[in-house]
């Protein structure tokens, strides 16, 4: 079997199993991980950090029939609600943003124009709440949305 992420494993065995119930234990701590985890089938979230008391607290809230996601984990998420998720074409652009393409770089590499490009740009600003393009890569990064790739 090859490896598979957390959100995968998530989806597959739910997909097999239905019923299964999922408590995920991450170090991820990005509202998207956790929005994405828990549109996967999770019934839980906790953090790696999280004390033993609250894992067995939430293993029995589960078991109980009950969703649990733990209070930081919560507040994260508080911190991003209404959730303005990103089209696939602005999370194309972000990334080529995070790589360092200036616009015209960015509307060649994905045949659109370079005033589409700036389109693209300001929806990203505004849905990340942010002023400028290191602002916007850096919230996406800590947030899930991107992963940034340090090998290139």
């Amino acid at each position: 079997m090859p490896n598979l992420s957390g959100l995968q494993a998530t989806r597959q065995i739910r997909g097999e199993f239905p019923g299964a119930l999922i408590i995920v234990l991450t170090t991820y701590e990005g509202d998207e991980d956790i929005h994405r985890a828990l549109e996967a089938g999770a019934h839980g979230y906790l953090l790696k950090a999280s004390a033993r008391k609250e894992l067995v607290q939430t293993i029995r809230e589960v078991l109980a029939g009950h969703k649990h996601i733990s209070p930081a984990v919560a507040k994260r998420l508080a911190e991003h609600t209404p959730r303005m998720a990103l089209t696939d074409r602005e999370l194309q652009v972000l990334n080529h943003i995070a790589k360092g393409l200036r616009n015209k770089e960015i509307g060649a590499a994905l045949s659109i124009a370079e005033d589409t490009v700036k389109i693209h740009i300001k929806n990203i600003f505004g849905k990340l709440n942010v002023m400028d393009r290191t602002a916007a890569v850096v919230n996406a990064s800590q947030r899930g949305i991107i992963e940034l790739d340090y090998a290139h």
